[in-house]
């Protein structure tokens, strides 16, 4: 089988509501990509909504989603951060933080009442946004001679892989990204080639 090489991210900040018994739900979506990006962005809500009673969050990183966390801020356990979480991965999202600010309308919802609140924003919030795709790929660097560059030139646009940068002179190097599940195919490719050097540098 195939190493799944896509995931999925919002394409821009997004906002979703949610109104029950006078509690206001106030869901506000971020594309991120590091931990820092979500301490800014959430002393910047601290600041917007300062007069609000919570604001409870989740956040999924990297394409693989191993850094992740919830926080229910005051919430009763697991009725916040959680539904928030569970929204993300039932969108299959990664690089997201979502922060669902609430005003208290003096009526208690129960735990139900709010597992469905926050569930319900954060959904709201995903909905006003598009899903892009991305692909998670190698990247190579590539040495050889000048009188190969139209051999090597020729292979990158038939494959139509992805160039990063580049220096042509009497030895010439580029970086090229590709998808990873196209990775060994090429690299077989690539090292049919003579003159041509290639090194693997990471993964992005």
């Amino acid at each position: 089988m195939l190493f799944e090489d896509t995931y999925y991210e919002i394409e821009k900040p997004s906002e979703g509501l949610f109104k029950e018994k006078g509690s206001k739900f106030i869901a506000r979506a971020f594309p991120v990509y590091q931990e820092e990006e979500i301490k800014t962005i959430l002393k910047q809500l601290r600041k917007e909504y300062y007069d609000a009673r919570h604001h409870c969050y989740a956040y999924i990183l990297n394409p693989d989603k191993a850094t992740y966390r919830t926080n229910d801020d005051g919430e009763p356990s697991g009725s916040a951060g959680k539904p928030i979480y569970g929204q993300l991965l039932s969108h299959n999202l990664t690089n997201i933080l979502v922060v669902v600010i609430r005003y208290f309308g003096g009526t208690k919802l129960g735990i139900p009442g709010l597992i469905n609140a926050y569930k319900t924003a954060t959904k709201d919030a995903i909905a006003n946004n598009n899903i892009i795709t991305k692909t998670i790929n190698d990247i190579y660097a590539l040495k050889f001679d000048y009188p190969l560059m139209n051999v090597v030139m020729r292979l990158i646009k038939d494959e139509n892989l992805q160039q990063l940068k580049s220096q042509f002179e009497l030895r010439c190097s580029l970086e090229i990204a590709v998808r990873k599940n196209d990775s060994e195919r090429l690299l077989k490719i690539f090292n049919n080639i003579y003159g041509l050097e290639v090194t693997y540098l990471r993964t992005v």
